[in-house]
């Protein structure tokens, strides 16, 4: 056997080191609240495919601020945006203000809403608000992607998707958002199927529920649905506040969207993390924390949002609590819903992932009950829709679902102050929540 000399055998343990370096790297993602922490091993080609994924959707700023959160928030040149990414989007024209807005109704609400307090605060609707610095005119501010973000996600292509649920019982009486189960458990109340609608608007109030693991999450939402709801064909579009440590990397309150036209298969995503929605704002940035928030026998504070469909140019609008514009959904995305919404849902949901063998104690809206009323339970207020007219209406008939009334349940009322609302939420796990 030939003998290899000294210096020839670290050559070959150096070069070897480095060869297993470059196939291989230790990343550490971190997530302090819910004390996660993990090691992964991720390969330098992977790190790549997600560093070019990153490129595509973190557009060049103009200016970046720096939110007390930790997140970096980029000041985009609105033809910058990644909506116009889109195929069906190359040659898309931003439309700066929707051609009609909604006929309002006119009700005497005297609660704190987040557009009075935003004045009193200094308009802190948002945490990087508190920064002091804004956007310039003429550019769009996009919560930063990071790689942490990614691995977060069991892989690239889930990053900033919500799962794909299992197929939909063709009943045609509960809503298709909840039918599947999946794990996914509502507090709901939604339209019949069928009806003709064009938008839809509700108050809500914004909490910060505990979340047990990190794949978990709880949400409070519009959606506004069209199409199959026992097929691939669903249109949906959704906005209103979530916590997610998977999607963001901690447990605060964030205002986001998601969209998708093929009952959450291939298109669509969260916030700005693919093509498709068209922002036009600088004031708001989606996926970004909203702050302050309400508090247990305390100060409610609570956020407004209004979808609607331009009867004009047939884009779906978004705008949010003091009469801002953020953007929309453009017509183009859409099969179903390029003509009208079937149905609309309002409510919570969590994911149920029973990670210790039994029921999740991930809390939804306030963690309260809807028995417990104002200032403990969370709330939807003064819901409306939006009707052929182009007016907004009280949502009248409408139903109510919870999967589980003992882990989380809903109350609806009416009254002249705030139309149609809602008490809804819970615990999750407690003696009666198998």
């Amino acid at each position: 056997m030939e003998n290899v000399s000294t210096p020839h055998f670290l050559l070959l343990l150096v070069l070897a080191l480095l060869f297993t370096f470059h196939l291989q790297t230790i990343i550490r993602v971190e997530c302090s609240n819910l004390n996660y922490t993990k090691y992964k091993q991720v390969s330098t080609l992977r790190l790549e495919r997600i560093q070019r994924h990153l490129d595509k959707i973190n557009k060049p700023p103009v200016l970046t601020i720096e939110s007390e959160d930790g997140d970096l928030i980029d000041c985009v040149h609105k033809r910058n945006q990644p909506a116009l990414d889109h195929p069906l989007l190359k040659n898309h024209k931003i439309q700066k203000r929707p051609a009609m807005m909604p006929k309002e109704m006119n009700m005497n609400i005297n609660i704190e809403s987040i557009n009075e307090r935003s004045s009193k605060n200094g308009g802190s609707w948002q945490m990087w608000h508190q920064n002091g610095t804004r956007c310039p005119k003429g550019t769009v501010p996009v919560r930063r992607s990071t790689v942490h973000d990614v691995l977060r996600a069991k892989s690239l292509y889930d990053y900033g998707k919500k799962q794909r649920r299992s197929p939909l019982l063709n009943r045609h009486s509960e809503p298709p958002d909840v039918v599947s189960g999946n794990g996914h458990e509502h507090a709901i109340v939604f339209t019949k199927a069928g009806e003709e609608v064009y938008g839809a608007k509700a108050t809500i109030n914004v909490w910060d529920p505990m979340i047990e693991v990190v794949n978990e999450f709880s949400i409070s939402q519009i959606w506004i649905l069209s199409g199959s709801f026992d097929g691939s064909d669903l249109n949906s579009i959704e906005a209103g506040w979530q916590v997610s440590p998977e999607l963001y990397g901690d447990s605060r309150p964030r205002l986001f969207t998601y969209w998708t036209s093929d009952a959450y298969q291939a298109t669509g995503c969260y916030n700005l993390l693919c093509s498709g929605f068209v922002q036009t704002t600088s004031k708001i940035a989606i996926g970004a924390s909203i702050s302050p928030l309400s508090s247990y026998n305390a100060k409610q504070y609570d956020i407004t949002i209004l979808i609607w469909k331009d009867p004009t140019i047939g884009n779906w609008w978004m705008r949010f609590s003091d009469n801002t514009l953020v953007g929309y959904w453009p017509a183009e995305l859409f099969t179903h819903l390029a003509d009208r919404a079937t149905m609309v849902e309002w409510g919570g949901e969590v994911v149920n992932s029973r990670a210790n063998g039994q029921h999740t104690s991930t809390q939804m809206g306030s963690g309260h009950f809807a028995d417990d009323g104002f200032g403990k339970a969370s709330y939807f207020r003064n819901l409306e829709v939006v009707d052929t007219d182009n007016s907004l209406t009280s949502a009248s008939n409408i139903l109510t679902l919870a999967e589980n009334k003992n882990c989380y349940n809903i109350k609806s009322f009416y009254n002249n102050k705030w139309g149609t609302h809602f008490y809804y939420g819970g615990p999750g796990n407690n003696p009666q929540c198998k």
